[in-house]
């Protein structure tokens, strides 16, 4: 599997090399591959490590996906450029990636809609951070985006962490609080915010994606929302989404397709709408217009008779009005 990181570059660490694959740069006049982080705190170096570290024998950090081969594309400081980041994501779409992994955001464009809705239709799983506060207010672009994973934070005690933004297009949370991973000049870094949030639920798409490589990137997205453990208000809720990412589940639970999915999740039960009525059943009525007369004639019945009750309270009320009054 292979997903595009559209960051601030990524260093060939001892720990990910083997997995990073020649990139761009997209941000206005830079030229390269994409194999140099311009951030000095490593961002964009540990958000790949988050997704596909592959460590050294049992030494170093291992990522969530560590077959998958990271994709750098370089847009800029922490990306804040949303034309840069629409190139980014046109650049991705053209080198057929499998996931896209967004730990940035901002505003929007029509060309990074344009661009989106690109990506979306060649069958790409968009994953992009929701946001941080005190600096972010609402979920940011393209987290908010139509089709994309908007992917909010968990501190240490698995509880929604105080710096993810919330909002009701939220759709999964992931540990974000006190993250360790990859840097630049074979150092490591700990982070936190809804960055690495999102680099792991990315790596998470990279190994459903490889475990079932028939599934459109909308199954895809449907199995890790399905198997997110529910926590907050039920169901689907404003701080975390449809719940924590559970990635063992993701991997092994049994999933109901889409709603009018033509391409159901592997290994999935069928839905009771799937399910072929039993021979103790009730059977159809063979001939509707017969029980439609059935019943027509009977409300006529009822209305007659319901009428003669009336006639005759109407009498019963003249007689005792015509009767003597007593004092």
């Amino acid at each position: 599997m292979a997903v595009a990181v559209i960051d601030t570059g990524v260093d060939p660490h001892p720990d990910l090399r083997n997995n990073l694959l020649p990139g761009t740069v997209t941000e206005g006049g830079g030229s390269g591959n994409g194999r140099q982080d311009s951030d000095p705190g490593g961002h964009g170096t540990g958000m790949a490590g988050l997704i596909a570290a592959h460590g050294r024998g049992s030494n170093g950090a291992l990522g969530i996906a560590p077959q998958a081969k990271i994709v750098p594309i370089r847009n800029g400081n922490k990306s804040h450029d949303t034309d840069d980041t629409a190139k980014a994501i046109e650049w991705a779409v053209s080198k057929r990636v499998d996931v896209i992994s967004l730990s940035s955001g901002g505003g929007s464009t029509s060309r990074l809609n344009a661009a989106l809705r690109a990506a979306l239709e060649a069958d790409i799983v968009i994953v992009a951070a929701a946001g941080n506060r005190p600096g972010d207010f609402l979920i940011q672009f393209p987290a908010a985006a139509e089709g994309v994973v908007a992917v909010g934070a968990t501190d240490q005690r698995g509880e929604h962490a105080d710096i993810s933004v919330t909002g009701s297009r939220l759709a999964l949370s992931a540990p974000g609080v006190g993250i360790v991973s990859t840097s630049v000049n074979g150092r490591y870094r700990t982070g936190t915010g809804t960055s690495p949030s999102t680099a792991i639920v990315a790596g998470a798409a990279a190994l459903v994606r490889s475990k079932f490589p028939d599934l459109s990137a909308e199954e895809v997205v449907h199995r890790l929302t399905a198997t997110a453990d529910d926590k907050g208000a039920p169901g689907r809720d404003e701080e975390y989404g449809y719940g924590v990412l559970n990635l063992v589940k993701a991997l092994t639970a049994d999933v109901p397709p889409l709603e009018g999915s033509a391409d159901p999740s592997a290994s999935a039960a069928p839905s009771p709408s799937q399910t072929q009525p039993t021979g103790n059943a009730a059977p159809e009525p063979e001939n509707r217009s017969n029980v439609g007369s059935t019943i027509l004639i009977g409300v006529l019945v009822a209305l007659v008779v319901l009428g003669l009750l009336v006639t005759l309270l109407v009498v019963l009320l003249m007689r005792r009005r015509q009767q003597p009054r007593r004092f």
